[in-house]
């Protein structure tokens, strides 16, 4: 009996136990891309490559990144310099200039008497007084009146607008701007075409500049941009007339034909002006800049 029990107890046991589970470790899965981080790949991938191709890849970046360097880091750098405050002053000019309208707003001309421009100082300043037919600078009366004041040679000019009538635009110059002796000669300020053919537009220059030379007895002087007078202004019938090119960020101007005056930046800072102003240099001597003016007293014209 007591085996029985036992032999029965044992059969229990057996039948209630249950085999122990053993934990198994799932095999780690690759990553995808996890061959990139090998640097061999590259290696082998370059190998399969043929030399000359390489070598020809090499040239072209080379070739990209100095072009990138002289192109456009250095060229973008003077601007950007400008806008903060450093700007490059041309070297060998004694007589030196700005040119102002009412986007200088008003001027402390006492302050700007003493001012100076590269260690010389403000010896003529040149303001807008016209624009087409019918704009009138708010600033000109009394900043023309000022500059007198303060002893600067000062200067006058119109803002051209081709496609309008440049007899009227003349017309208007005249009536507005009464330049003396002592003055500079009126100045045209053409920096646009306007959408009219260059035969057109040279056509209009030559108007004004005749009407208005012919009333002060002088040859006006030309404002306006080294490329600008290179594409619409490069013929003999304009280049008696004395330029005044605007060439921005250059250590010199490169124009090769005469010039008279070089505007070579527009965020110079000086005395007496609030924020930026145009500064330009004379082509010569305060002298040279004396016999320049005007000579014969003018009477305004009552169109």
């Amino acid at each position: 009996m007591l085996c029985r029990c036992i032999r029965m107890t044992s059969r229990k046991a057996t039948y209630n136990s249950k085999p122990k589970q053993t934990a198994t470790r799932r095999p780690k899965q690759r990553r995808r891309g996890s061959s990139f981080k090998n640097p061999n790949w590259f290696v082998r991938f370059l190998s399969r490559i043929p030399a000359w191709i390489l070598w020809l890849g090499g040239i072209v970046v080379g070739f990209l990144y100095v072009f990138f360097i002289l192109q456009v880091v250095l060229h973008f750098s003077l601007p950007w310099k400008a806008k903060y405050g450093i700007v490059p002053e041309p070297d060998g000019y004694e007589v030196r200039g700005i040119d102002i309208s009412h986007y200088q707003r008003s001027v402390n001309w006492s302050k700007l008497q003493d001012g100076e421009l590269a260690g010389n100082k403000v010896s003529f300043v040149i303001m807008k007084a016209t624009e087409g037919t019918t704009i009138f600078d708010k600033t000109f009366n009394d900043n023309f009146y000022q500059a007198r004041k303060y002893s600067f040679i000062r200067g006058a000019y119109h803002f051209f607008i081709p496609g309008t009538s440049a007899k009227k635009q003349a017309e208007y110059f005249l009536s507005q701007v009464h330049l003396v002796p002592g003055d500079l000669p009126p100045v045209l300020d053409i920096e646009k075409s306007g959408g009219v053919s260059v035969a057109e537009l040279r056509k209009e220059v030559r108007e004004w500049l005749e009407i208005v030379g012919n009333h002060y007895g002088t040859k006006p002087i030309i404002y306006t941009y080294y490329s600008f007078k290179r594409d619409f202004l490069n013929t003999e019938e304009f280049n008696d007339y004395p330029f005044w090119i605007a060439h921005y960020y250059k250590d010199k101007l490169e124009y090769n034909g005469n010039w008279m005056m070089w505007q070579y930046t527009d965020c110079g800072r000086v005395d007496g002006v609030d924020g930026r102003v145009d500064c330009n240099v004379f082509n010569g001597t305060y002298e040279g800049l004396q016999g320049m003016c005007i000579t014969k007293e003018q009477y305004p014209i009552d169109f």
